[in-house]
């Protein structure tokens, strides 16, 4: 059914290796990283966003989310 050869095994390993490397050298640069993506516009979910940071609206924004939540889990929806 699977032909798998030592080419295979060999792609993967590397590919894992290759995968745990980019990963290391992203967090251990994530501040710089995470600012030059969004300068780039790109924004990251949950990346150095601080209650101070955020405007009025926002919290209120995030406030009003939260009380949504609980909410919906004291009824027992979710």
């Amino acid at each position: 059914m699977w032909n798998l050869t030592k080419d295979h095994f060999i792609g993967f390993v590397a590919g894992l290796g290759l995968s745990a490397l980019g990963f290391y050298l992203y967090k251990k640069n994530q501040p710089k990283v995470d600012e030059f993506l969004q300068s780039q516009g790109i924004q990251i979910p949950g990346s150095q966003v601080t209650p101070s940071s955020m405007t009025l609206e926002e919290l209120v924004r995030e406030k009003e989310h939260f009380e949504d939540l609980i909410a919906e889990r004291e009824t027992g929806k979710a």
